[in-house]
């Protein structure tokens, strides 16, 4: 099932026909909630709820072309944005042989198992539809393409043989860079420097998210082009290392890593990122 959310927050299920609306789906979720709000988000809380109720109503719900429509994330409300440094072994050695990539800062050229990984601040998601708005002109920012889970329960602990269980689906993920000296998650924190989408396709869909061709063009230039067989830490590995420091709650995001081949972009750019078995995003850019 792949799940998209579009125009004024509705909910809809993508098919090759176009995308049903099914926002009257959510009503399984109820209205109202406590204060303390949840730290998760409660449609991926309630989702096997949701496509139960998604396919009672698929049949009738009106269909819309997809051309034209305006992506959001798939997920409205993570509570955190957990991030892979340097997970393609390629991607690594890049690094290291470029002073404008490391910045001669350590911590951009050792491992991921030494370093560990790094939360981006959840106010950076944006959908494709909402572009990219770039800031900081003066400083080299830079596109990178990277595979994208959700996490669908609570995981505290788990074992990477257990890892996949946890998880709700997968979407492409652009982790957006300023290059700089300063903390990765500062640089990578700003406004519509997390692109999520275009839709979440459930987990059912992608048994094995290792063996996943990703590619990422601009203004129709390749630019990166692997798979995600050369990630040092698959998806396993991220979930029992994360869930080792911390709580994953589900609606957390993790973007796995980027591969070899990071380049520039600028404002007017159009990005192209797709992963097999999820599809294709277009993302615009432009200035903040």
């Amino acid at each position: 099932m792949k799940l998209c959310r579009f125009a004024e927050d509705r909910l809809g299920l993508v098919e090759e026909s176009g995308v049903r609306d099914i926002t009257t789906a959510l009503d399984v979720l109820g209205c109202c909630f406590p204060y303390p709000l949840p730290r998760h988000d409660i449609l991926i809380a309630n989702l096997e709820k949701v496509k139960a109720r998604i396919c009672e109503l698929a049949p009738s719900a009106p269909v819309i072309p997809l051309h034209g429509l305006k992506l959001l994330s798939p997920v409205a409300n993570p509570g955190k944005i957990v991030a892979a440094p340097v997970n393609y072994r390629r991607h690594l050695e890049e690094v290291r042989d470029n002073p404008e990539l490391h910045q001669g800062n350590p911590a951009h050229t050792a491992s991921i198992q030494s370093i560990g990984l790094f939360l981006k601040a959840t106010s950076s998601l944006v959908g494709p539809g909402e572009g990219i708005a770039l800031r900081k002109l003066d400083r080299r920012n830079d596109h990178e393409v990277e595979l994208a889970f959700v996490i669908g329960k609570e995981a505290r602990g788990v074992a990477a043989s257990e890892a996949l269980k946890y998880v709700a689906g997968y979407a492409i993920g652009l982790d957006i860079t300023i290059r700089g000296a300063e903390d990765r998650s500062f640089r990578k924190s700003p406004d519509s420097y997390t692109v999520l989408g275009p839709w979440l396709v459930t987990a059912d869909e992608i048994p094995d998210p290792g063996a996943l061709d990703l590619s990422i063009s601009v203004n129709g230039e390749t630019r990166q082009s692997s798979n995600t067989r050369y990630m040092i830490l698959g998806v396993p590995e991220l979930i029992e290392f994360a869930s080792s420091f911390y709580t994953l709650y589900p609606g957390d995001i993790v973007i796995t890593g980027t591969p070899e081949g990071v380049s520039p972009i600028a404002p007017g750019d159009v990005i192209c990122a797709r992963i097999e078995k999820i599809g294709e995003m277009q993302v615009q850019g432009r200035a903040a």
